[in-house]
């Protein structure tokens, strides 16, 4: 199958999608493209402004990207977007977010679980990562997506129509082909995306035949500024075959009005990479740049 017919698009921007990390990369280019397929767009991170810098894998460096470009992107796109400042590390302020986006559109109709923390003690060996970083770490990638999806849930379920996209990653689900500072990966990050990946398959238990459309999705190598910092080289790049956020976000895009075919196995892990390849997405345009 090299071809897939083109995503339902929404007659005005009567839909709204909330993403958190969505002031660079895979969450912004995302905006982007719900924006264009008819989504009102609420978007959350910890960098308002370009400019500021916060705490990246150990660096204070600031890097590219901003809520307030990721939102002039969707409006040039002739969506409507929401900046709401929000740190995945405290819970009870992306709650506050949702309660804001929910406030200003009425509803939330999907929710893109994407952030993930990136301070330090995602490649710790297992030895010397410390109970901070690793409470840190499940903080970020399991309690406040469970926090978000308990906030918003209840509105989906009340209309019997929404969507979870919750971000895991494939390491979550494999072995490392080596230690993490030899291009591999070490036990916390992995862990917490194992526990994160579970959520769907409860949630569809325990709400069936409620509209509900809950997803893992698992996007491969992405390469980053973050991961630059981290010290992802050419040789890891060349090992795993990074793909875009751009093609990423197309296929975010895609499956926000469309059902994912049967072979995808989208019960499981929805494997973007391979998905954009079939949907002839890998090569898709950065919508930031555009």
């Amino acid at each position: 199958m090299n071809s897939a017919p083109e995503p339902a698009r929404p007659t005005g921007h009567d839909k709204v999608a909330f993403i958190t990390g969505a002031s660079r990369g895979i969450g912004a280019e995302s905006a982007v493209a719900l924006a264009r397929a008819g989504y009102s767009v609420a978007i959350t991170a910890r960098t308002l402004s370009e400019g500021e810098s916060h705490d990246h894998v150990g660096s204070s460096q600031a890097l590219p990207g901003s809520l307030e470009s990721t939102a002039a992107a969707v409006r040039a796109a002739g969506g409507e977007a929401l900046c709401l400042r929000g740190d995945i590390l405290e819970p009870e302020s992306l709650v506050g977010a949702a309660q804001q986006a929910l406030a200003h559109f009425g509803r939330i109709d999907l929710l893109f679980n994407n952030a993930v923390y990136q301070g330090t003690g995602n490649l710790e060996p297992l030895l010397e990562v410390s109970d901070e970083q690793l409470w840190n770490i499940y903080r970020a990638n399991i309690f406040t997506p469970l926090a978000l999806v308990r906030a918003v849930l209840p509105g989906m379920l009340a209309r019997r129509s929404g969507t979870l996209f919750n971000m895991v990653s494939h390491s979550a689900f494999a072995n490392p082909p080596a230690a993490a500072d030899k291009g591999g990966w070490g036990f916390a990050y992995p862990s917490s995306k194992a526990a994160l990946s579970r959520m769907v398959g409860s949630l569809r238990a325990e709400h069936p035949d409620c509209g509900l459309r809950a997803m893992n999705l698992e996007p491969g190598l992405v390469v980053t500024e973050v991961m630059r910092l981290a010290g992802i080289d050419e040789e890891v790049m060349a090992r795993f075959r990074p793909c875009s956020p751009a093609a990423i976000a197309a296929v975010v895009a895609w499956l926000a009005d469309n059902e994912p075919l049967p072979e995808w196995q989208p019960e499981e892990v929805l494997r973007c990479p391979a998905i954009a390849r079939e949907l002839d997405l890998l090569d898709a345009p950065s919508l930031l740049e555009n």
